[in-house]
């Protein structure tokens, strides 16, 4: 991660605290928080952030201030805006942003994780190969 996004990933780790539903994940490159499992925002290289917004939250929160499309593709992706790094240089104003995206992703189910898949016990040499049919001894 570049020193931007590091520094911003300090101030989100600042503005939430320790809490058992948050965690931070590596994804696309970066680092993400999650909330209950479900993406909340990332920090970005040039010091932007990544918002989790909802798709009926969409168009309102392209009006806000520094927010812009995220674009993925080149294809905008709804449900998420980018906020770019002057915004975010106030903390006032990452605290919103913060706070506008816990809004949303509260009101996600929490995911849970499956458990692993159960191995299947090892075959045993003896079941893995059919057994040959004997011949008989040949008479005289």
């Amino acid at each position: 991660m570049s020193e931007a996004a590091d520094d911003l990933a300090r101030r989100v780790r600042s503005h939430y605290g320790l809490r058992p539903e948050l965690s931070e994940m590596r994804m696309m490159g970066g680092l993400c928080f999650t909330l209950s499992g479900n993406m909340l925002v990332g920090p970005m290289r040039d010091g932007g952030l990544l918002v989790r917004v909802g798709k009926d939250n969409y168009a309102e929160a392209l009006t806000r201030p520094g927010a812009a499309p995220m674009m993925f593709n080149g294809r905008p992706m709804t449900g998420f805006v980018e906020i770019d790094p002057d915004t975010l240089e106030d903390d006032e104003a990452l605290a919103d942003w913060l706070d506008y995206a816990e809004l949303f992703v509260r009101t996600l189910p929490p995911k849970v994780k499956a458990p692993p898949k159960a191995k299947a016990p090892p075959k045993s040499k003896a079941a893995a190969k059919p057994a040959k049919p004997r011949k008989a001894p040949a008479q005289r």
